[in-house]
């Protein structure tokens, strides 16, 4: 609306409006067609206020220039420069075309320049009238909302003062005549109540207009708004808007567990809009759950947004390719990451396949494996498995071959020589070298002795040190680099090997600072990321990077500038998220956590855990609404402080993850948290669901000291897990189904490595599985190695006289 002012200035308001409004209304619509005519390119696309999009005739590129026109409103703001503005638009296009900064100025001065009652004479006037009415008794506790609440009850008892025949209009008559006496120095009188804020211009003041004058601030939110739940795709923008309304609403305020976000530089969040929406410009499953508004000094009345964030599927299958003889049976595998889960279904050269009418068929974990009982020759063919979701579909195809195996085709050659006598491998690194071992057949492949020597400079594999006697093998850490090579670290040696799966042989030592004790790959850049203790008692720990780890014939590695390193940690990639930023250190009895850039290893920043007293022992991640969890040091033996949460979409801390105590895992999908307890011989389940919520699970009875914990994927039920679960001081072994809360204990696998003859940090007895369609695990005792069958939760075979083989790495085909 208009404001009301002196007849001059409202009808050179009026009519500069009216011109402008006619020429507006036509550029507006201009702008739509053309908006339109550019498809997607600029819906995806959002430039911010006083901006718009426009797709260039020369490069085709959508690109943000300052907006040409306004849409016609009429709503007269104040800018900061001083200058009268039709609209909140117009201040934001004439700071776009201007290249400086101007913002709204709540104040009405700029409309009554040379008036004898200038806004601060009026907010006078207005003051002594507040003062004049009889207070209401306080309660003590004071609040803004309180506050607010009696400042209505005060304008509510003037405007029935003021409103004498009580026609819920108050005219100027009404206004002359009222008797309150008035400082005789003000220069204001009470018809500038009209004069100011008659904001229709309709000659009288209603109760609305009377509490905005006054500045009562009058806020609503519809019960069913309350919740909002939205469903968005990954990779494109989101826009919340909040739901509060009122008179004077305050900027609204945005949270995400607990942090405000309005003031935070976050470069995916970053824009509040003119009417307090919160943009998110390109969404990804971190952003996934729970943001609260509310009105900036009104907390209690607040809108919650459930951002649910769903992803296409990404599909695998396995085999990619198998040769079979008749009459034995044949599995293909397929498994599909997505949000929500996809669902899954077979073709056979393109036809639908039908499992429930034959018995040559079976679908198995909800189609997860496909099986053949007792292949035959027409079995032969193409299966592709089809994942679906509500947002896209991915496929691929398993080939199988049923065949004679005197006939020796390529595919049989292929399948046969390649895939059995590289990949699919355990390689166990122990006293005596390197074993490397087919679980299936419990068979050993091939057998490198510590005396073997390294391709590129024909040293011994394992020489002998001086004092060393009898020679044997020290390893500590070890990472499989793209099935192409595995990195070992030999902390004595100083120095890592580099051993070339394809030719199974050591073809590199590469050196690095004393006592590497610590690798993790970094799938991502192509890196190795090595810690180093400088000696035995940690006094010079350095962290070192191997950069194009899968490549070329020498590689090297390169000291990055942090010192003091106590440990570091580095995100998982899956199917869906292939590509991680940001590497984590923590430095020696320090209460932070430091960001590190993959790329220029720079420091991005520090978290600080201060307030927590916690200096970080082990981290753990879900991509699923990027929770991060922070174990902390135990200052005693007795139990630990609870993990920290961190929310990796601020990079603040948000608090204790309940009363949790011990080293986190999370499954590969992000979606299970386990924590063994140690004080309570209980392995906690947390759950997160697709709308980014952590809750509890399940409590699951654990009678081992767990060493170590991997994930295996279910048997039974797709996008379900199995934990495995090693003890550290006694023989026993865990299998927990997470589905269905079933545990199992495998006794007997003999005593582990004793901790003091594993020293270099880590799990004293690790366990290993074979991969994301791999049913074998390994895991070792003091002087053997045991082969487990995930599937049947049972022991498969041991192998002897493999001492100290705590270091195993998986090569598999997939």
């Amino acid at each position: 609306g208009l404001l009301s002012c002196s007849p001059n200035l409202r009808s050179r308001l009026m009519r500069w409006a009216h011109l402008q409004n006619k020429t507006a209304a036509r550029s507006w619509q201009l702008f739509n067609m053309s908006y339109d005519s550019y498809g997607g390119a600029c819906r995806r696309t959002y430039c911010g206020r006083g901006r718009q999009c426009v797709l260039m005739a020369e490069t085709g590129r959508a690109e943000c220039v300052c907006q040409e026109k306004c849409r016609p409103s009429f709503v007269p703001v104040c800018g900061s420069d001083g200058r009268f503005y039709e609209n909140h638009c117009e201040v934001y296009r004439t700071a776009c075309l201007e290249r400086r900064r101007i913002y709204v100025v709540h104040s009405k001065d700029c409309f009554f320049k040379g008036d004898a009652c200038t806004m601060s004479e009026y907010n006078r006037l207005k003051s002594m009238l507040l003062d004049m009415q009889p207070k209401v008794l306080s309660s003590g506790e004071q609040s803004q909302q309180r506050d607010m609440e009696e400042k209505r009850a005060l304008v509510d008892t003037m405007y029935k003062y003021l409103d004498v025949d009580q026609d819920g209009r108050l005219v100027s008559d009404e206004l002359e005549k009222v008797g309150i006496k008035l400082d005789s120095l003000l220069e204001c009188t009470m018809q500038d109540l009209l004069r100011y804020d008659d904001y229709n211009n309709d000659g009288h003041l209603s109760l609305h207009e009377f509490y905005t004058a006054f500045q009562v601030v009058q806020l609503s939110l519809a019960e069913d708004q309350r919740v909002s739940v939205s469903t968005v795709t990954v990779g494109l923008s989101a826009v919340l808007s909040c739901a509060i309304q009122g008179t004077l609403r305050p900027p609204i305020i945005w949270k995400r567990n607990g942090i405000i976000l309005n003031f935070l530089d976050l470069e995916d969040i970053n824009d509040f809009g003119d009417d307090g929406s919160l943009y998110i410009t390109k969404v990804t499953t971190i952003h996934m759950g729970n943001y609260s508004c509310h009105a900036y000094g009104y907390e209690d009345l607040y809108q919650t947004h459930v951002l649910q964030v769903n992803v296409p599927p990404v599909i695998l299958v396995y085999p990619e390719t198998q040769a079979q003889e008749p009459g034995v049976s044949a599995s293909l595998h397929c498994h599909a990451d997505g949000i929500p889960n996809p669902k899954l279904l077979w073709l056979k050269n393109g036809m639908d396949l039908q499992p429930r009418s034959s018995k040559q068929l079976s679908l198995i974990a909800n189609g997860s494996e496909l099986f053949i009982g007792s292949v035959r020759y027409e079995d032969t063919g193409a299966y592709t498995c089809i994942a679906k979701n509500e947002v896209g579909v991915d496929e691929d195809i398993s080939s199988l071959f049923v065949e004679d195996s005197a006939k020796k085709t390529l595919a049989n050659i292929l399948w046969r020589e390649e895939g059995l006598s590289v990949g699919n491998m355990f390689y166990v690194f122990s006293d005596e070298g390197i074993t490397v071992l087919q679980p299936s057949e419990c068979e050993i492949r091939r057998h490198m002795k510590r005396t073997e020597r390294i391709v590129a400079t024909y040293e011994e594999m394992c020489p002998k040190g001086e004092g060393v006697s009898p020679q044997h093998c020290v390893w500590s850490s070890a990472v499989n680099v793209r099935d192409k090579y595995i990195y070992v670290t030999q902390p004595l040696q100083s120095r890592l090997l580099v051993v070339d799966t394809q030719a199974q042989k050591v073809v590199q030592a590469v050196a690095t600072d004393p006592f590497p004790v610590k690798l993790l790959y970094d799938k991502s850049h192509d890196q190795v990321w090595v810690l180093t203790w400088g000696d035995m008692d940690r006094t010079h720990p350095t962290l070192q990077v191997i950069p194009q780890a899968s490549v070329g014939e020498v590689h090297h590695a390169i000291r990055t500038t942090f010192q003091r390193v106590d440990d570091f940690f580095i995100p998982p990639t899956n199917l869906i998220i292939t590509h991680v930023r940001f590497a984590f250190v923590f430095l020696k009895n320090e209460p932070a956590v430091h960001k590190i850039d993959l790329e220029t290893f720079h420091r991005v920043k520090t978290i600080s855990l201060k307030n927590y007293s916690c200096i970080p022992a082990s981290m753990a991640y879900t991509h699923l609404s990027g929770f991060y969890f922070i174990q902390c040091q135990s200052k005693s033996h007795l139990q630990g402080p609870p993990q920290l949460l961190i929310d990796s979409v601020t990079d603040t801390v948000i608090g204790l993850n309940l009363n949790i105590t011990g080293q986190p895992y999370v499954s590969p999908d992000g979606r299970y948290v386990v924590t063994p307890d140690p004080e309570s011989s209980k392995l906690i389940v947390q759950t997160v669901s697709f709308q980014g919520e952590l809750a509890l699970n399940q409590e699951v009875d654990n009678p081992i000291v767990v060493s170590d914990l991997v994930f295996q994927p279910s048997f039974t039920e797709s996008n379900q897990h199995v934990v495995v679960a090693t003890s550290g001081s006694g023989t026993d072994l865990l299998f927990s189904d997470l589905s269905s809360g079933r545990t199992e204990v495998l006794r007997s696998l003999k005593e582990p490595l004793a901790p003091h003859a594993w020293p270099w940090g880590g799990p004293n007895r690790v366990v290993v599985s074979s991969g994301l369609f791999g049913q074998y695990l390994v895991t070792p005792s003091a002087e053997s190695l045991f082969v487990l069958n995930g599937k049947q939760s049972t022991p498969h075979c041991e192998v002897s006289d493999i001492k100290r083989g705590n270091t195993i790495v998986w090569v598999g085909e997939v």
